[in-house]
């Protein structure tokens, strides 16, 4: 962040009175002060980027509107405070529209109204500093090469179509497996955007009663619906002028489709109880591990919301088809785990790295991280080998019918499995083992489930 003195200027043809002011507002060391008595002699050192500029109104060669008009058009970012003789409400309101900071009347508390004014400024300027230094280091975070790691021509064309999809504000749907990082190229997507200053803000629509849902994205309305005690703002519109990820979009419920269709095409939304029109300006990504086109031929997913949300398609591998990656990723993990925790690093043997490129990792890239870490908790010497790498910790169903359970223990099993596996994800679960998910939280009801 920037560490250079804070620059004022102070522009009066009054010697005396210039004095004063830089003799007042250099009790604060950080600041450093020009004075400068005429408008020709000041312009001619606007190179040098003052932070903040005090202008006598009334000025032998310029008056204080005419040189307002001139540093907006040459340095916007420069902040004026206008200092006048004269109180002139009409005057003070018109350079004030004109991007005036403050208009502060000559008497004995200019200086002290000054001395606040500019402290206002330098709080607003850091907090602007800091916001800017965080969205870079998050678009940093976010670059392409460091949310997914590998050299594979698969992930190669990820990383082609990721860079397509930020130069514009196309449509994005992403397709993949749980632990593929389908968020992930989302986040990475926006950050590197054009709306990367803007939100960017992430729904679950697996994770959101069917009830709640239309609330959760499109808001409502105070007393739209028992409990209802207060107007309250849809993800939409939060996501105004920036990004919204809907994540699990195949999950979305038949009935709300024909909603979020209109609001594709509209691009405005309605509010729950409501008949406000409000206008909404955000880029759309979506993502789901279902196969969209499949579920519009089941007919559960509408085929002119399906084409609405097509746009760019990004497909991420699942890990078994990245070849070396495996070995990249393992390695990347393990060097970041090591750091994180103040260990010495550690490699893998040439049978680990065997034995982890034969597994067909069904977690994808989250199960190959949790195996590695564990791993290097678990190797005694600077080498992980082949017996540190546990599948079985990440693959607790392997032995399961040596165990001879009864069927509903069974039952209960297949399902806690599953519902570990996908994060809790009821809808998601009810769907892959095709049960009913009232049976699911039927069964977290009595106690023979757990989830978070």
């Amino acid at each position: 962040m920037k560490n250079s003195p804070f620059k004022i200027f102070i522009l009066d043809d009054d010697v005396w009175y210039s004095e004063l002011l830089e003799y007042h507002l250099s009790l604060n060391p950080d600041y450093e002060l020009k004075k400068f008595h005429s408008a020709k002699d000041f312009f001619a050192h606007l190179h040098e980027q003052p932070d903040v500029v005090t202008v006598d109104y009334s000025l032998p060669d310029k008056n204080g509107g005419e040189v307002l008009k001139m540093l907006k058009e040459r340095a916007p970012e420069t902040q004026v405070i206008i200092i006048s003789g004269q109180e002139d409400i009409a005057t003070a309101v018109n350079l004030l529209k004109q991007g005036a900071y403050d208009y502060i009347v000559k008497d004995e508390d200019t200086p002290e109204r000054l001395w606040n004014t500019i402290n206002k400024i330098r709080e607003t300027a850091s907090l602007r500093e800091e916001i800017n230094y965080l969205r870079e280091e998050i678009s940093q975070k976010y670059d392409f090469s460091n949310i997914i790691i590998g050299n594979s021509p698969a992930i190669k064309k990820v990383f082609s179509l990721m860079g397509k999809g930020v130069k514009n504000n196309i449509t994005v749907s992403i397709n993949g497996e749980t632990g593929t990082g389908k968020e992930l190229v989302a986040k990475a997507i926006h950050y590197n955007s054009l709306r990367k200053k803007q939100p960017y803000v992430a729904v679950n629509v697996a994770a959101i009663p069917r009830e709640l849902i239309e609330s959760e994205l499109f808001g409502h309305e105070k007393g739209a619906f028992t409990g209802a005690t207060a107007r309250r703002i849809g993800k939409f519109e939060e996501a105004n002028k920036g990004t919204i990820f809907l994540d699990e979009i195949g999950e979305l419920d038949i009935s709300l489709q024909a909603k979020l269709l209109r609001v594709l095409q509209e691009r405005e939304i309605t509010r729950v109880g409501g008949n406000t029109v409000v206008s909404v300006d955000v880029r759309i990504i979506v993502a789901t591990h279902k196969n969209l086109a499949e579920e519009v031929r089941k007919g559960t997913f509408r085929e002119d919301l399906y084409y609405r949300l097509l746009g760019l398609p990004i497909n991420l591998p699942p890990l078994r088809e990245r070849g070396s990656d495996i070995l990249v990723l393992a390695r990347h993990f393990m060097d970041a785990f090591a750091k994180e925790n103040g260990m010495p690093r550690k490699s893998l043997s040439p049978a680990a790295q065997e034995k982890l490129l034969s597994y067909s990792f069904p977690g994808n890239v989250r199960e190959l991280r949790a195996l590695v870490e564990l791993a290097i908790v678990l190797a005694d010497e600077d080498v992980v080998q082949e017996h540190d790498i546990n599948f079985s910790i990440t693959n607790n169903d392997k032995d399961l019918l040596a165990k001879e359970l009864s069927l509903k223990a069974y039952t209960t099993k297949i399902i806690q499995y599953f519902l570990d596996k996908y994060d809790h994800n009821v809808l998601l679960v009810a769907d892959k083992l095709d049960i009913g998910k009232s049976t699911i939280y039927r069964m977290i009801q009595n106690n023979e489930l757990r989830i978070k």
